[in-house]
């Protein structure tokens, strides 16, 4: 779960940001995907950046972040959001800490890492769930967690 919740007095938005999913016998994990919400959809950036005073930086799979095995957990997400105003975000989001596990033998997925990277480039770590006041040009950063692969890696001797 990677909730993400942002506003002021003026303005309001949810979003629930998916990652990546655990692999099992027989199948890679998907990329990039809710696995635990359900009737959710992110808003496309140009709605977003049209409806709000924010700028959306950045929205892509993070490489990486699935765990390895004979078949791979999909990959999280990274996504980056500036702030044009003055705002309050909220995050409310699992796997901080500990890493999306690998089932047989398969590799644990990355844990998900939350932080805000203020305008003059100092970035500072938020937990799961965390509030921070963000002011004009700062950006909040959600990289979520990619997903635990299975079974040992076949290598031919």
């Amino acid at each position: 779960m990677n909730n993400f919740v942002w506003g002021n007095d003026r303005f309001q938005n949810y979003e629930t940001i998916g990652g990546g999913a655990g692999a099992g016998e027989g199948f890679d994990g998907a990329s990039a995907v809710h696995t635990h919400m359900t009737n959710t959809r992110l808003t496309d950036p140009e709605v977003l950046e049209t409806r709000f005073p924010v700028r959306v930086e950045r929205f892509g799979i993070r490489s990486g972040s699935g765990g390895q095995g004979r078949w791979s957990g999909g990959e999280g997400i990274i996504r980056e959001v500036r702030f044009l105003e003055d705002t309050t975000i909220t995050t409310l989001s699992s796997h901080r800490i500990t890493q999306p596990r690998g089932m047989n033998g398969g590799f644990d997925g990355a844990v998900g890492e939350n932080a805000v990277i203020r305008a003059d480039g100092t970035r500072e770590a938020l937990k799961g769930n965390d509030q921070a006041a963000l002011k004009p040009g700062d950006v909040f950063e959600m990289r979520t967690p990619g997903g635990g692969g299975w079974g040992t890696i076949k290598t031919d001797c």
